[in-house]
């Protein structure tokens, strides 16, 4: 059997989701952490079993050679040991994902854009969420393929990873930011479903009714457990949030990246084996990253890295936008919010208060 069918067949013996209910405590886990209790479970395994685990989680890591696909045109590095990692959750609904698809929405696309800035001391940490429908400047890029994409402005970020690929999402966050990504993380959203249910669900709290037509979800205003498929609909709901743009969707992202891993903290990993090894298969599964991390080792040695880390001051913040003056359904960089916060993470300095605000949500 092919590492792809192997891999369609576990998605399709995922667990039933869970209908418990329980009120989510507050808090916030490193994602390294997942890593590094997978890698002590698997140290403790018996020889060739041990072996064995490691290898089938090690062989599902994906990786982009970053500085093959975008060449020496990049930012320089921070002169300090702070790092800039840009987290993509993919939804191409092809292969598994289109199975997950309500059959309204269509294309590959990044749902989902952080830049997480990990200052010099790596003790705390800033995620910065850059809107889907940002209308931005997209560089010269080299496709999978060989061939060349030119330069081209006014083009919708989420397009960019299904026109060209990942490695050109990465040079244009660059090239807006003037910030160097140190590190590349992809989730590909089939494999976070399985995630959730392999985890039991995940609780979240939502003020109001959230009724979308387009991602399928309904929820009363209240406390909820969702299962895999509804964790789905949750980060793809925009229509029901707000004013109906993506803008309202990055509030629930958010809500949901704080639940998923305050789940995550909850879980006996280290008590339970089997698991433990069956999170990790579903996590390494769903991951693609940059050759420098796409190994076990590699993963965890980095999360060792970040131990100092408090998730208590973890901050996330949007991009500040505008809406476009041309195309009041798209958003553009607010300036001077855009410069300031680029050049606070740049560095390496506290990010000022004017730089959050976004004229696009009043705020």
């Amino acid at each position: 059997m092919t590492h792809s069918a192997t891999t369609e067949s576990r998605r399709a013996r995922r667990a039933a989701p869970s209908d418990g209910r329980r009120k989510s405590p507050r808090g916030k886990r490193r994602w390294g952490r997942i890593v590094l209790l997978t890698l002590l479970v698997l140290l403790l395994a018996a020889g060739g079993t041990g072996y064995w685990l490691y290898s089938s989680l090690d062989g599902n890591i994906k990786g982009v050679d970053l500085d093959q696909a975008i060449g020496d045109n990049r930012p320089e590095k921070l002169p300090t040991s702070g790092q800039n990692i840009l987290v993509l959750g993919s939804d191409s609904r092809a292969g598994a994902n289109a199975a997950l698809d309500t059959g309204r929405v269509a294309g590959a696309r990044s749902d989902t854009a952080l830049v997480m800035h990990i200052p010099e001391g790596r003790t705390r940490a800033v995620a910065v969420s850059i809107p889907r429908d940002t209308l931005v400047t997209r560089p010269a890029c080299t496709k999978a393929d060989g061939t060349e994409a030119k330069s081209a402005e006014r083009v919708m970020f989420n397009s960019i990873y299904s026109q060209i690929g990942p490695a050109c999402v990465v040079k244009t966050v660059e090239q807006m930011s003037g910030v160097r990504m140190d590190h590349y993380v992809e989730i590909d959203f089939a494999g976070f479903q399985g995630l959730v249910d392999a985890i039991g669900g995940v609780t979240v709290t939502v003020e109001q009714d959230i009724h979308d037509s387009s991602s399928g979800l309904n929820l009363a205003a209240g406390t909820h457990r969702l299962d895999g498929t509804q964790s789905l609909q949750f980060v793809r709901t925009r229509h029901g949030v707000g004013d109906g743009s993506d803008l309202g969707r990055i509030g629930l992202q958010q809500q949901f990246m704080v639940a998923l891993l305050t789940e995550i903290k909850k879980q006996d990993l280290l008590g339970s084996p089997t698991k433990t090894y069956k999170i990790a298969d579903e996590l390494t599964t769903a991951l693609t990253t940059d050759s420098d991390l796409a190994s076990l080792t590699k993963l965890a040695d980095f999360g060792r890295s970040l131990n100092g880390v408090d998730p208590s001051t973890m901050e996330t913040i949007m991009l500040p936008v505008a809406y476009d003056k041309v195309d009041p359904n798209r958003v553009v960089a607010a300036e001077p919010q855009a410069t300031q916060l680029w050049k606070a993470i740049r560095s390496d300095s506290a990010i000022p208060e004017s730089a959050k605000k976004s004229p696009a949500t009043g705020g």
